[in-house]
């Protein structure tokens, strides 16, 4: 676009220009260019609100975030209230992952427009980033009672339910997104299959899993969600089908290696369950890949190595229970009661509370 202004104008009027122009730019995403404009204009009013603010939003667009905090602050300083200056600082702030102070400008903005429904919205966000349920809920439904079918604030309230293990809460809000749009975002499947999967109703998920999948196959969420559902559901032949569909587009997937190795271990073909759990130890310890190891000798009667292995685990990981479970159960298969009461107590001596372990003294 080129420049054409006027020699006689006003020096207030050549700026409005220029301003216009390094807006214009800053939309067409020619940043340098708009950063030319600003910097004119700054020359000429070295506090002109305009030329601070989109210096700020330039810095922005190049990802320069803290420079742009500098002129958004600077901005409010000469010009306190200044919406888009708060705007983008609080938005700053968000990126920083500042959340409280991003609270404190969003609170500032609403004191000039109370009803800004994409800053309320952001607020409530920002108040669910900092873990606090209760502004984060009554600040989404305050949205809600001013656009009774808001996506964000109901997608908000999906995400903050389940942040806070109250799945079916979360599910209600999902599927209220659903039934408003068939064509919904990919997200909100397989957000409404993991609600299924953590309430352990593993068949409901499922369908939702596969629409997903059908929108795009190589989805990896959507792949996962089959696949520990079927893995729950103990259809371990099924579950491989998408384990190994992620490891196609992922080989080096510690967690999913491990998961493999587990469901090949669970229809007891032990070697392909080892193979898989050394492709995940060739990359790194894991310790799931080190109990898959130990679950396989114990499989196979080998219960000496089985302990050895159990025992290091457990002086690596004091607190895991599923290593005591699994060791006690060694012994008791090797007909050691003693021995397996034994490290029962060795747990509880640590004194946490765990409702699988306190039934197996009593077994054994």
């Amino acid at each position: 676009m080129a420049e054409t202004f006027n020699p006689q104008v006003s020096e207030s009027q050549k700026i409005s220009d220029i301003s216009k122009l390094g807006y214009q730019y800053l939309k067409e995403n020619k940043i340098s260019d708009a950063i030319d404009c600003f910097t004119r204009i700054l020359l000429m009013d070295d506090i002109n609100n305009y030329a601070l603010v989109g210096m700020g939003d330039a810095s922005r667009k190049m990802g320069s975030i803290r420079e742009a905090v500098k002129y958004y602050q600077r901005c409010l300083s000469v010009h306190p209230g200044n919406n888009y200056a708060l705007f983008g600082l609080a938005d700053c702030y968000k990126a920083l992952n500042q959340y409280q102070k991003a609270i404190d400008i969003w609170e500032q903005y609403l004191l000039h427009d109370n009803r800004n429904i994409t800053v309320l919205t952001r607020i409530a966000d920002a108040y669910r980033k900092v873990r606090d349920l209760e502004k984060s809920k009554i600040t989404y439904q305050r949205v809600l009672e001013m656009e009774n079918d808001n996506p964000y604030a109901i997608i908000g309230l999906g995400h903050l339910h389940y942040d806070f293990r109250e799945y079916r809460e979360a599910l209600y809000y999902w599927e209220k997104m659903l039934k408003a749009d068939s064509d919904v975002d990919i997200r909100v499947l397989t957000s409404i299959g993991n609600c299924h999967r953590k309430l352990k109703t593993f068949s409901e998920g499922i369908p939702y899993f596969e629409s997903a999948l059908r929108r795009e196959k190589n989805n990896f969420y959507a792949l996962f969600g089959l696949a520990d559902c079927y893995r729950g559901l103990n259809q371990f032949e099924k579950s491989l089908q998408y384990w190994n569909q992620i490891l196609d587009h992922d080989p080096k997937n510690k967690m999913i290696l491990t998961r493999t190795g587990d469901a090949y271990r669970n229809i007891q073909n032990y070697e392909m369950a080892k193979s898989f759990y050394e492709r995940a130890l060739n990359l790194e310890f894991d310790t799931y890949a080190v109990l898959g190891l130990s679950l396989l000798a114990k499989a196979q009667g080998k219960y000496d190595e089985a302990v050895i292995s159990l025992k290091r685990l457990i002086q690596q990981d004091v607190n895991n229970s599923r290593l005591y479970i699994e060791l006690s159960d060694c012994y008791q298969k090797m007909g050691d009661r003693r021995q397996a009461a034994e490290v029962m107590e060795n747990f509880h001596k640590l004194g946490i509370k765990n409702p699988k372990i306190t039934e197996i003294p009593d077994n054994i």
